[in-house]
Protein backbone atom coordinates (compact mmCIF):
# COMPACT_ATOMS: atom_id res chain seq x y z
CA UNK A 1 0.00 0.00 0.00
CA UNK A 2 1.13 3.17 -0.87
CA UNK A 3 1.77 5.15 2.49
CA UNK A 4 4.22 8.08 0.74
CA UNK A 5 2.70 11.08 -0.69
CA UNK A 6 4.28 12.66 -3.83
CA UNK A 7 5.75 15.91 -5.41
CA UNK A 8 4.32 16.09 -8.73
CA UNK A 9 5.72 18.99 -11.07
CA UNK A 10 3.61 18.61 -14.96
CA UNK A 11 5.49 20.17 -17.22
CA UNK A 12 3.27 22.32 -19.80
CA UNK A 13 3.33 24.48 -22.69
CA UNK A 14 1.11 27.06 -24.27
CA UNK A 15 1.58 26.51 -28.42
CA UNK A 16 0.36 28.52 -31.22
CA UNK A 17 -2.33 26.53 -32.48
CA UNK A 18 -0.06 25.22 -35.46
CA UNK A 19 -3.95 24.33 -37.45
CA UNK A 20 -3.94 27.81 -38.39
CA UNK A 21 -0.55 28.54 -39.95
CA UNK A 22 -0.45 31.47 -42.39
CA UNK A 23 1.81 33.68 -43.64
CA UNK A 24 3.05 35.28 -40.81
CA UNK A 25 3.35 32.74 -38.33
CA UNK A 26 7.38 33.09 -39.06
CA UNK A 27 9.64 36.11 -38.01
CA UNK A 28 12.62 36.91 -39.82
CA UNK A 29 15.17 35.35 -37.50
CA UNK A 30 13.15 31.78 -37.91
CA UNK A 31 11.18 31.67 -34.54
CA UNK A 32 7.55 31.64 -34.58
CA UNK A 33 5.84 34.44 -34.52
CA UNK A 34 3.76 33.65 -31.72
CA UNK A 35 1.58 36.67 -31.82
CA UNK A 36 -0.07 35.91 -34.87
CA UNK A 37 -1.55 32.27 -34.02
CA UNK A 38 -4.07 31.40 -31.43
CA UNK A 39 -2.46 30.02 -28.31
CA UNK A 40 -3.91 26.59 -26.96
CA UNK A 41 -3.24 24.24 -24.04
CA UNK A 42 -0.48 21.84 -25.72
CA UNK A 43 -2.31 18.49 -26.08
CA UNK A 44 -0.18 15.81 -24.70
CA UNK A 45 0.48 18.18 -21.88
CA UNK A 46 -3.13 17.91 -21.21
CA UNK A 47 -2.25 13.81 -21.31
CA UNK A 48 0.29 14.09 -18.95
CA UNK A 49 -1.52 16.55 -16.72
CA UNK A 50 -4.07 13.72 -16.35
CA UNK A 51 -1.57 11.11 -15.53
CA UNK A 52 -0.49 13.27 -12.63
CA UNK A 53 -3.44 13.37 -11.48
CA UNK A 54 -4.36 10.03 -11.50
CA UNK A 55 -0.92 9.84 -9.79
CA UNK A 56 -2.19 12.11 -7.29
CA UNK A 57 -5.64 9.99 -6.44
CA UNK A 58 -3.40 7.06 -6.17
CA UNK A 59 -0.92 8.74 -3.09
CA UNK A 60 -2.92 10.21 -0.65
CA UNK A 61 -1.50 13.86 0.51
CA UNK A 62 -0.25 14.42 -2.94
CA UNK A 63 0.24 18.01 -4.47
CA UNK A 64 0.62 18.67 -8.46
CA UNK A 65 2.50 21.92 -9.74
CA UNK A 66 2.27 22.62 -13.12
CA UNK A 67 5.26 24.66 -14.55
CA UNK A 68 5.05 26.29 -17.60
CA UNK A 69 7.85 28.66 -19.28
CA UNK A 70 6.40 31.51 -21.57
CA UNK A 71 5.26 34.90 -21.70
CA UNK A 72 2.85 36.36 -18.87
CA UNK A 73 -0.59 35.51 -20.94
CA UNK A 74 0.93 31.52 -20.19
CA UNK A 75 -0.60 31.63 -16.98
CA UNK A 76 -3.63 30.62 -18.74
CA UNK A 77 -2.47 27.08 -19.16
CA UNK A 78 -1.63 27.45 -15.25
CA UNK A 79 -5.19 28.35 -14.64
CA UNK A 80 -6.58 25.80 -16.76
CA UNK A 81 -4.20 23.25 -14.95
CA UNK A 82 -5.91 24.09 -11.51
CA UNK A 83 -9.76 23.71 -12.85
CA UNK A 84 -8.79 20.72 -13.57
CA UNK A 85 -7.43 19.37 -10.78
CA UNK A 86 -3.63 20.73 -10.08
CA UNK A 87 -2.97 22.82 -7.18
CA UNK A 88 -0.66 25.19 -7.84
CA UNK A 89 1.06 26.57 -10.54
CA UNK A 90 4.68 28.41 -11.76
CA UNK A 91 5.54 30.84 -14.95
CA UNK A 92 9.13 30.74 -15.80
CA UNK A 93 9.06 34.35 -17.47
CA UNK A 94 11.76 36.43 -17.87
CA UNK A 95 12.97 38.46 -21.58
CA UNK A 96 16.16 36.11 -21.49
CA UNK A 97 13.95 33.06 -22.14
CA UNK A 98 12.88 34.64 -25.27
CA UNK A 99 13.80 32.30 -28.36
CA UNK A 100 14.89 29.27 -26.64
CA UNK A 101 15.32 26.12 -28.40
CA UNK A 102 14.82 22.88 -26.65
CA UNK A 103 18.33 22.82 -25.19
CA UNK A 104 18.12 25.95 -23.54
CA UNK A 105 14.85 25.39 -22.54
CA UNK A 106 15.53 22.17 -21.44
CA UNK A 107 18.54 24.47 -19.33
CA UNK A 108 15.92 26.26 -17.69
CA UNK A 109 13.12 24.09 -16.73
CA UNK A 110 15.90 22.11 -15.40
CA UNK A 111 17.03 24.52 -12.90
CA UNK A 112 13.35 25.43 -11.68
CA UNK A 113 12.94 21.85 -11.51
CA UNK A 114 15.97 21.67 -9.22
CA UNK A 115 14.97 24.08 -6.86
CA UNK A 116 11.34 22.72 -6.80
CA UNK A 117 12.69 18.70 -5.95
CA UNK A 118 10.06 17.36 -6.77
CA UNK A 119 9.82 13.19 -6.73
CA UNK A 120 7.74 12.76 -10.16
CA UNK A 121 8.49 15.31 -13.69
CA UNK A 122 5.24 14.45 -15.85
CA UNK A 123 5.51 16.04 -19.39
CA UNK A 124 3.77 15.34 -23.11
CA UNK A 125 6.08 13.09 -25.40
CA UNK A 126 6.16 16.54 -27.52
CA UNK A 127 4.99 20.06 -28.44
CA UNK A 128 3.14 20.43 -31.66
CA UNK A 129 4.96 23.69 -32.27
CA UNK A 130 8.07 21.45 -33.04
CA UNK A 131 7.77 18.15 -32.77
CA UNK A 132 10.84 17.19 -31.27
CA UNK A 133 10.46 15.04 -28.19
CA UNK A 134 13.04 16.29 -26.70
CA UNK A 135 12.59 18.62 -23.51
CA UNK A 136 11.53 15.87 -21.32
CA UNK A 137 14.57 13.87 -21.63
CA UNK A 138 16.82 16.39 -22.02
CA UNK A 139 15.76 17.85 -18.89
CA UNK A 140 16.25 14.24 -17.28
CA UNK A 141 19.68 13.77 -18.38
CA UNK A 142 20.36 17.36 -16.61
CA UNK A 143 18.75 16.54 -13.42
CA UNK A 144 20.57 13.20 -13.67
CA UNK A 145 17.40 11.48 -13.08
CA UNK A 146 16.19 7.98 -14.63
CA UNK A 147 13.51 8.58 -17.57
CA UNK A 148 10.33 6.89 -19.01
CA UNK A 149 9.01 7.65 -22.02
CA UNK A 150 5.65 7.20 -24.35
CA UNK A 151 4.01 6.51 -21.48
CA UNK A 152 0.33 5.07 -21.37
CA UNK A 153 -0.52 3.99 -17.69
CA UNK A 154 0.30 3.71 -14.26
CA UNK A 155 0.37 -0.17 -13.21
CA UNK A 156 1.38 0.09 -9.79
CA UNK A 157 3.18 2.23 -7.09
CA UNK A 158 5.20 1.78 -4.24
CA UNK A 159 6.76 4.01 -1.48
CA UNK A 160 10.13 3.82 -3.66
CA UNK A 161 9.25 2.76 -7.24
CA UNK A 162 6.68 2.89 -9.93
CA UNK A 163 5.57 0.78 -13.07
CA UNK A 164 4.47 2.36 -15.92
CA UNK A 165 3.04 0.75 -19.51
CA UNK A 166 4.79 2.09 -22.22
CA UNK A 167 3.30 2.78 -25.94
CA UNK A 168 5.98 1.09 -28.56
CA UNK A 169 5.49 0.86 -32.23
CA UNK A 170 4.09 -2.23 -32.36
CA UNK A 171 2.94 -3.31 -28.75
CA UNK A 172 3.68 -1.78 -25.33
CA UNK A 173 6.44 -2.66 -22.54
CA UNK A 174 5.94 -2.52 -18.89
CA UNK A 175 9.09 -0.83 -16.80
CA UNK A 176 9.78 -0.13 -13.07
CA UNK A 177 11.45 3.07 -12.29
CA UNK A 178 12.97 4.24 -8.79
CA UNK A 179 12.10 7.69 -7.89
CA UNK A 180 12.80 10.88 -8.79
CA UNK A 181 12.49 10.20 -12.42
CA UNK A 182 10.75 11.98 -15.47
CA UNK A 183 7.67 10.88 -17.40
CA UNK A 184 7.10 11.74 -21.07
CA UNK A 185 3.13 10.79 -21.78
CA UNK A 186 1.95 9.60 -25.02
CA UNK A 187 -1.21 10.92 -27.10
CA UNK A 188 -2.84 7.27 -26.45
CA UNK A 189 -2.79 8.22 -23.09
CA UNK A 190 -6.28 8.78 -21.23
CA UNK A 191 -7.55 12.41 -21.83
CA UNK A 192 -7.42 14.80 -19.25
CA UNK A 193 -10.40 15.43 -17.14
CA UNK A 194 -12.70 18.15 -17.97
CA UNK A 195 -12.58 21.26 -16.31
CA UNK A 196 -14.47 21.12 -12.58
CA UNK A 197 -17.09 24.09 -12.03
CA UNK A 198 -16.22 24.56 -8.06
CA UNK A 199 -12.47 24.65 -8.96
CA UNK A 200 -13.24 26.77 -12.06
CA UNK A 201 -15.18 29.37 -8.97
CA UNK A 202 -11.92 28.70 -7.30
CA UNK A 203 -8.86 29.83 -8.74
CA UNK A 204 -10.62 32.11 -11.41
CA UNK A 205 -8.85 34.86 -9.94
CA UNK A 206 -6.11 33.44 -9.62
CA UNK A 207 -2.91 35.78 -11.45
CA UNK A 208 0.39 36.34 -11.24
CA UNK A 209 2.24 39.61 -10.51
CA UNK A 210 2.72 40.73 -14.26
CA UNK A 211 -1.19 40.35 -14.50
CA UNK A 212 -1.85 42.35 -11.01
CA UNK A 213 0.60 45.02 -12.33
CA UNK A 214 -1.41 44.68 -16.02
CA UNK A 215 -4.74 45.32 -13.97
CA UNK A 216 -2.85 48.33 -12.39
CA UNK A 217 -3.29 46.27 -8.64
CA UNK A 218 -1.24 46.26 -5.62
CA UNK A 219 1.07 43.07 -6.44
CA UNK A 220 2.38 43.06 -3.08
CA UNK A 221 -0.83 43.25 -1.03
CA UNK A 222 -3.13 41.72 -3.94
CA UNK A 223 -6.70 41.64 -4.21
CA UNK A 224 -6.62 37.68 -2.76
CA UNK A 225 -5.84 38.86 0.40
CA UNK A 226 -4.53 35.72 2.48
CA UNK A 227 -5.81 33.33 0.37
CA UNK A 228 -2.33 31.91 -1.16
CA UNK A 229 -3.80 29.44 -3.64
CA UNK A 230 -4.54 32.63 -5.28
CA UNK A 231 -0.84 34.21 -6.22
CA UNK A 232 0.49 32.15 -8.89
CA UNK A 233 4.49 32.32 -8.41
CA UNK A 234 6.52 34.07 -11.16
CA UNK A 235 10.26 32.62 -11.55
CA UNK A 236 12.63 34.86 -13.48
CA UNK A 237 15.83 33.98 -14.66
CA UNK A 238 17.78 34.81 -11.09
CA UNK A 239 14.92 33.33 -9.52
CA UNK A 240 16.34 29.95 -10.53
CA UNK A 241 19.77 31.00 -10.54
CA UNK A 242 20.58 29.95 -14.51
CA UNK A 243 23.28 30.49 -16.75
CA UNK A 244 22.33 33.55 -19.29
CA UNK A 245 24.60 32.12 -21.61
CA UNK A 246 23.03 29.24 -21.76
CA UNK A 247 19.26 30.92 -22.77
CA UNK A 248 17.46 32.48 -25.05
CA UNK A 249 18.70 32.80 -28.72
CA UNK A 250 22.43 32.72 -27.40
CA UNK A 251 22.01 29.57 -25.74
CA UNK A 252 19.97 28.03 -28.92
CA UNK A 253 22.65 26.26 -31.28
CA UNK A 254 19.31 25.01 -33.53
CA UNK A 255 18.92 27.88 -36.40
CA UNK A 256 16.04 28.09 -38.35
CA UNK A 257 17.47 27.79 -42.34
CA UNK A 258 14.22 28.30 -44.43
CA UNK A 259 10.92 27.98 -43.63
CA UNK A 260 7.94 27.36 -46.58
CA UNK A 261 4.40 27.55 -46.50
CA UNK A 262 2.77 24.26 -47.84
CA UNK A 263 -0.43 24.07 -49.16
CA UNK A 264 -2.06 21.01 -49.83
CA UNK A 265 -4.78 21.66 -53.11
CA UNK A 266 -7.28 18.89 -54.49
CA UNK A 267 -6.40 17.84 -58.09
CA UNK A 268 -9.06 16.50 -60.29
CA UNK A 269 -10.95 13.85 -59.40
CA UNK A 270 -11.62 10.48 -61.87
CA UNK A 271 -14.56 8.38 -61.79
CA UNK A 272 -14.41 4.38 -62.28
CA UNK A 273 -16.44 1.66 -63.09
CA UNK A 274 -16.27 -1.23 -61.72
CA UNK A 275 -14.85 -2.87 -64.77
CA UNK A 276 -11.50 -5.07 -64.39
CA UNK A 277 -10.53 -2.67 -67.20
CA UNK A 278 -10.52 0.74 -65.23
CA UNK A 279 -9.52 -1.31 -62.10
CA UNK A 280 -6.72 -1.99 -64.10
CA UNK A 281 -5.91 1.53 -65.73
CA UNK A 282 -5.87 2.94 -62.67
CA UNK A 283 -3.39 0.58 -60.79
CA UNK A 284 -0.89 0.84 -63.54
CA UNK A 285 -1.37 4.76 -63.45
CA UNK A 286 -0.66 4.57 -59.68
CA UNK A 287 2.26 2.41 -60.17
CA UNK A 288 3.59 4.72 -62.80
CA UNK A 289 3.51 7.48 -60.70
CA UNK A 290 5.03 5.95 -57.70
CA UNK A 291 1.94 6.26 -55.59
CA UNK A 292 2.30 2.50 -55.17
CA UNK A 293 5.09 0.41 -55.80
Amino acid sequence: MMEKSLKIVVLAKQVPDTRNVGKDAMKADGTVNRAALPAIFNPEDLNALELALVLKDMAAGSEVTVLTMGPPRAADILRDSMYRGADSGILLTDRKFAGSDTLATSYALSRALAKINPDVIVAGRQAIDGDTAQVGPQVAEKLNIPQVTYAEEIINLTDSSITIKRRLEHGFEVVESPFPLVVTVNASAPNCRSQHAKRVMKYKHAKTPSELQALNSDYITTASGNKDYLKIQEWSVADVDANDVELGLVGSPTKVKTIENVVFQAKDSKKLSSSDADINELMVELISSHTLG
